[in-house]
Parts: C-alpha cells; structure tokens; sequence
C-alpha cells in the first residue's frame, strides 16, 4: 500500500507538482496545478490517460479543445500533440503507458 502524501512532491514545469508512482510498465502521477498554469503544446510517444479529480483544466488534445472538469477523462493517444491550461487550482490524475522515465528524477 502507498500513501500518496508520502511520496515527495516535483515541480516539473511552472506550476504543475506531482507525485508520481512507477510500476515496471506503467507510471502514475497526481498532479496539483496552480490556477493559471500553462502546459505548452507537445506530444510523446507514451499513451496518457489523464483524469481531472478537482478544478476546471482547458485541454488541446490534436484539434480539439475542451473544458474538463472533475469526473471528465481525456485520453492521449501516443504522438499526439496536446498542451493546457489550469482554469482554477486543478487536481490531476495520469496514467501513462509505458513508463515515463524521464519522470524518475
């Protein structure tokens, strides 16, 4: 069993910290956004399955932008580009496929 609030807590761009928790084929993040926060456009090569658990996230996944709010679920095929924007203090739940060892610092 893990307790999310025990894993120390990463600012990996300006405004977005997570925790993350990685398993041998997959990787976990929990995210608290700041109200404001941008995530550029860009894409990789892992699936991404991104949960919106708190908050009002505007989301740019390829051609379409859409308001996800708590409950809404976003999938992200690999190579596609997608980016963001925090419209309120967001809590954020990922999945990614394989696992981001770029998220192991």
């Amino acid at each position: 069993m893990i307790e999310i609030t025990s894993i120390a807590q990463k600012e990996i761009i300006k405004g977005f910290k997570a925790r993350f928790i990685h398993t041998d084929n997959l990787t976990l993040g929990y995210w608290d956004v700041e109200e404001g926060a941008v995530l550029p456009l860009h894409s990789h090569f892992h699936e991404q399955v991104t949960k919106v658990l708190e908050g009002k996230f505007e989301l740019t996944v390829g051609d379409e932008t859409k308001v996800y709010e708590a409950g809404y679920v976003a999938v992200i095929p690999s190579h596609v580009i997608h980016g963001g924007k925090a419209l309120t203090p967001c809590k954020l739940f990922d999945i990614f496929s394989p696992v981001r060892e770029d998220y192991k610092l």
